[in-house]
């Protein structure tokens, strides 16, 4: 298995939109191309299940 010890870019459409998601040893990012803040999970939060808690409180506060 090849380590993970630096990130990895990688470019995605969803829609009409392009993302860029990067994956570190620390989580994964996901911003909108050409944009610096993005949505992030770190790797504990996912295998702990707070990744979901997190997404939802995320979705509550970005209702309009």
């Amino acid at each position: 298995m090849t380590p993970l010890d630096k990130p990895l870019k990688r470019q995605l459409t969803i829609g009409d939109k392009s993302y860029t998601l990067s994956l570190d040893a620390n989580g994964l990012k996901l911003t909108e191309k050409g944009r610096r803040l993005g949505k992030e999970i770190a790797w504990k939060d996912l295998v702990n299940g707070d990744a979901a808690i997190s997404a939802a409180l995320n979705a509550s506060t970005d209702a309009p």
